[in-house]
């Protein structure tokens, strides 16, 4: 009779680094479940002192942050490991980002310096690019979706169709001027959609413009998470890192 396995002790943490990455190009097309294991892979090549959890299966102790949807290009997108053994985040940025394939690079490293990061994440700046869709097409569009009180859209998902208020959960939606003579051929909307359940996506939101003013999109768009973190009281999006960063010393005569 063959010896019964113990699961191995979860090893102590020492430190956290938290990163932040971006998706371009086609990498765009690849799933949260695709990003992961290349990220695995990258933390091995890397040789990044990487935390496990315990068990029969021990798994990096990685953390991520609301992952974009798969087709969508993202600027913002965030995670956190844990390490046990200490290790300058600059060094654990710049060994993944040579690790990791183009196209989904990093794009900042910071220590973490205080708890919280995954309250952090309140709402997230979309770009939505709309070719053949006309500048005041688009603006008569976003008039109509923000004057309305509630705008319910239905999406499929695993457990079937599932309707929702789009509307409750866009704070703010611009209409961006195009230069030169690309503006006759795409509309560019920048929108700040908060964090709800079940999540409002940019999809949602087109699916709503659809709606209220009859929007039709003859090419598919091209929508880029430009940020996510904190929303303030106007509206804005601050950087979910500035609790992390460190701060130079001041003294007690300043």
């Amino acid at each position: 009779m063959s010896p019964r396995k113990v699961p191995e002790q979860q090893e102590p943490v020492v430190a956290r680094v938290r990163l932040r990455y971006a998706k371009r190009g086609p990498l765009r097309f690849s799933s949260h479940r695709d990003f992961a294991r290349a990220f695995e892979r990258a933390l091995r090549r890397a040789a990044i002192p990487i935390a496990f959890s315990s068990g029969f299966h021990p798994h990096p102790r990685v953390s991520y942050m609301s992952a974009a949807p798969t087709g969508v290009a993202s600027e913002a997108e965030y995670l956190e490991v844990a390490l046990r053994r200490p290790a300058a985040a600059e060094d654990v940025g710049t060994a993944l980002d040579d690790a990791l394939p183009p196209g989904l690079d990093i794009v900042e490293a910071v220590m973490a310096e205080s708890s919280g990061f995954a309250e952090r994440f309140h709402a997230s700046l979309w770009r939505i690019e709309l070719p053949d869709v006309a500048h005041d097409t688009l603006s008569a569009a976003v008039t109509a979706f923000m004057n309305s009180e509630e705008v319910i859209v239905t999406r499929l998902t695993k457990k079937g169709n599932r309707a929702f208020d789009a509307r409750a959960a866009v704070v703010n939606a611009v209409v961006r001027p195009v230069a030169g003579d690309f503006s006759a051929s795409c509309a560019i909307l920048d929108v700040v959609v908060s964090q709800v359940t079940p999540a409002v996506r940019p999809d949602d939101v087109l699916s709503g413009l659809s709606l209220v003013a009859d929007l039709e999109l003859p090419v598919p768009p091209r929508v880029t998470r430009l940020a996510q973190g904190p929303l303030t009281e106007s509206g804005d999006i601050t950087d979910p890192f500035d609790a992390d960063r460190v701060r130079p010393l001041v003294s007690a005569d300043e």
